[in-house]
This record gives structure tokens, sequence and C-alpha cells, in this order.
């Protein structure tokens, strides 16, 4: 009966790092893919006509977005290893191998956090601006760059609370295995 609780529980643990990887693949690929060239009209001169002005955004011209990016790419190589590393040792019973995974899972939720609260900070400026210091919201002439980017940093949040709860319950086995 236990045999069958555990299995349940590191096929659960298995679940969560699989969608630790797909959540934070499809985040990189779509911030990867994340580019848009619009006519942007620029005037110069308030007696003259605007002039337009092709503008592209992409996820490089934004170190938030770069670090992003990398963090979410981090994230996903180290899932797909780890999700490999336990599936080849059956569960990692060893004692230093589980060790090293929840450290590293830890790290993963660090990094997932702190890019992804980057990038949602300058999206929030890209959808609203800053009147105090005169920058203009840019999301209304680049909307499918921006959904974009928004949708990568939700995901990619997805992911940093799977390794979270693969944190957490790491933490509640640790746990309930301490005698009173």
């Amino acid at each position: 009966m236990e045999d069958k609780v555990e299995r349940r529980v590191n096929s659960g643990k298995l679940f969560l790092r699989f969608s630790a990887f797909l959540f934070t693949l499809v985040a990189v690929i779509l911030v990867g893919l994340n580019k848009q060239t619009k006519l942007i009209p620029i005037k110069l001169l308030a007696n003259f006509p605007p002039v337009d002005v092709l503008v592209t955004a992409k996820w490089k011209y934004q170190p938030a977005f770069v670090y992003h990016m990398a963090a979410t790419v981090i994230a996903c190589s180290y899932a797909a290893v780890s999700l490999f590393v336990l599936i080849a040792s059956k569960g990692g019973g060893k004692r230093g191998l589980a060790s090293i995974i929840l450290i590293l899972d830890l790290v993963m939720v660090a990094l997932l956090f702190s890019s992804s609260s980057a990038a949602g900070a300058v999206g929030v400026l890209g959808y609203t601006g800053n009147s105090h210091v005169q920058w203009h919201e840019v999301c209304s002439a680049f909307g499918k760059f921006c959904g974009q980017a928004a949708a990568a940093v939700v995901l990619s949040l997805f992911g940093a609370v799977a390794f979270l709860f693969l944190v957490a319950f790491k933490a509640l086995e640790a746990h309930s295995n301490i005698p009173n």
C-alpha cells in the first residue's frame, strides 16, 4: 500500500518537473520569436505633418527581456536534464543527488521569479508609460509584441511555481521523516 502511495508521489513530482519544462520551453519560444515592426508617425515640428518611421520591437532591445530569456533558457535546460536524470535513476533515490536537485530547484525558483519580475516591470511600463519622466506607453502601437511578452512572463511564472511546489514537497517529506 505504501509503495503505491510512493509511486503516486514520485509520478506527481515527475509531472511537476515536466510541467516546469513545458512552461519554460513555451516561454522561451514566445520570447525568442517575439518581434513586431510597425510604421510609427513621429511629429518633429509642430507645424509640419508627422513623418512615418519604421520601428521594430525585439526582445533583444530590452535588457530585462534578455535577462528573462537567459534565465528561462537556463531553467528549461535544467528541467530537461533533471527530468532525464530522475527518470534514469528511477526516482533519484540517492541522497546526494536528491540534495543537489533540491538546491538547484530552489535556484530555479529564485531565477525565474526574479527574471519574470524584471520583465514584468518593463512590460507594465510598456502598457502604462510613466508620465513623471515623459515615457509614453508603447503597447498601443506594439500590441502583438506586448501580448506575447506578457504571455511568456506568465508561463515562466507557472514554471517557477512548479519548481516551488517541488521544493515544498521535498520540505514536507523531510519534515515528515523527522522523529518527534
